[in-house]
């Protein structure tokens, strides 16, 4: 019969020093990009300032915790970035949520172009979908494996202002401010401790076991992360919050006559739960959507048979597919027509769809306007948001 030996004789044969050498480095970074000797190129690609070369994720082989950390670090300092291009490059304003926030509560902020509230015409939002990425961005590891175009937003915000759009890029994922959970008490001996039984005192007492376990247990997690609790931020504690609060609080009081939403994965599912919650304001002021890889379902979330048909009429999802791009795609459920986003890659499928988007927003607002010329009735878009702006008290 095979006997499995007892674990203080395996943890015997386990070599200390050779559990030293293969210790874990510290899981501290480096707060810049200087500092991590990287930089993004004329082409808006990350490389090596030495070696030139792209980033490598397996720094430290057999690592792979420390490697993921290593990445996350980069990540942030990507995410600061960004925002600087969207202040600096492309000129947008930071404005901070809740719009009366409180200097003690935990806040998020959105940026807006000049325009994005006075712009008379055309307004541009911007949703992502979910995870770490942040105001600006589609993909976070577009940014760092391919090119700042195909993971941020910045092409998007750049053309529609040449085209005359008004522009809001919105941040559904900083939901909630993350501090660190204070280190509870080691909790004092009781009085009783010494009327254990000799059995448990003396298994406590096996200090060169204990030694051995510790050193086993460091070598298979080697560095106890600080716990952390999370304080949501008023009415934005999920990306469907934020998009409500900020339809309500921006979009809707924006003076565009025309608004166009591109949203990308979870946006799609985020925006069809704000048709469910301000289905008339949405068709009253929306003209069309351009949804990327969307994972919404109007069944589960109970949308009604006319914002479906409103869906088919001015949505369109452009979703990962081998097929060429614009292809049409077999429709799932009957709601938005899907066409290929020429790419079976999810996260790519904003960038690949780039030029079509635009083309779908210009015919749409084309036949939006043909719409309105033509008819000879009062309740047209226009009026119907006049109307609406009369008597919306915010």
């Amino acid at each position: 019969i095979f006997c499995i030996p007892p674990l203080p004789y395996l943890l015997s044969r386990i070599d200390l020093d050779e559990l030293m050498k293969k210790d874990e480095p510290p899981l501290t970074f480096p707060k810049t990009l200087e500092e991590f000797e990287y930089t993004f190129n004329e082409q808006g690609q990350l490389r090596h300032t030495t070696t030139g070369e792209a980033f490598v994720f397996n720094a430290r082989e057999d690592l792979h915790r420390w490697n993921q950390k290593r990445y996350e670090a980069l990540g942030e300092i990507v995410t600061q970035y960004v925002y600087e291009l969207l202040e600096k490059k492309c000129n947008m304003t930071k404005v901070i949520l809740p719009v009366d926030v409180t200097e003690e509560e935990p806040r998020s902020f959105i940026y807006l172009s000049a325009d994005a509230m006075s712009n008379p015409a055309k307004l541009l939002v911007l949703i992502q979908g979910d995870g770490v990425v942040r105001a600006g961005q589609w993909a976070r590891r577009l940014i760092i494996n391919q090119d700042l175009d195909s993971g941020t937003q910045i092409p998007f915000i750049t053309r529609a202002k040449e085209e005359g759009y008004g522009v809001m890029v919105l941040n559904p994922n900083e939901n909630h401010l993350e501090v660190e959970r204070p280190a509870k008490p080691t909790p004092l001996l009781s009085p009783e401790a010494s009327d254990e039984p000799a059995e448990k005192r003396e298994r406590k007492d096996d200090r060169e076991s204990k030694k051995k376990r510790d050193f086993y247990e460091k070598y298979r997690n080697p560095q106890k992360e600080s716990e952390t609790e999370q304080i949501p931020i008023r009415e934005n504690g999920s990306p469907e919050e934020h998009l409500l609060y900020v339809w309500d609080h921006f979009v809707s009081n924006a003076a565009a006559r025309n608004v166009f939403i591109v949203a990308h994965s979870y946006g799609g599912l985020s925006l069809v739960e704000l048709m469910c919650q301000r289905e008339a304001q949405v068709k009253d002021r929306v003209c069309a959507v351009a949804m990327t890889d969307s994972v919404h379902n109007i069944w589960h979330q109970d949308a009604s048979k006319s914002i479906q048909e409103w869906l088919q009429q001015h949505c369109r999802n452009w979703v990962s597919s081998p097929e060429p791009l614009d292809t049409p795609v077999e429709p799932m459920l009957p709601d938005c027509p899907r066409l290929s986003a020429g790419t079976e890659r999810h996260e790519l499928t904003s960038w690949r769809s780039f030029n079509s988007i635009f083309q779908f927003f210009s015919k749409a607002l084309q036949t939006g306007d043909e719409y309105e010329e033509s008819s000879n009735t009062v309740t047209t878009r226009s009026s119907h948001r006049t109307k609406h702006e009369h008597n919306h008290d915010d």
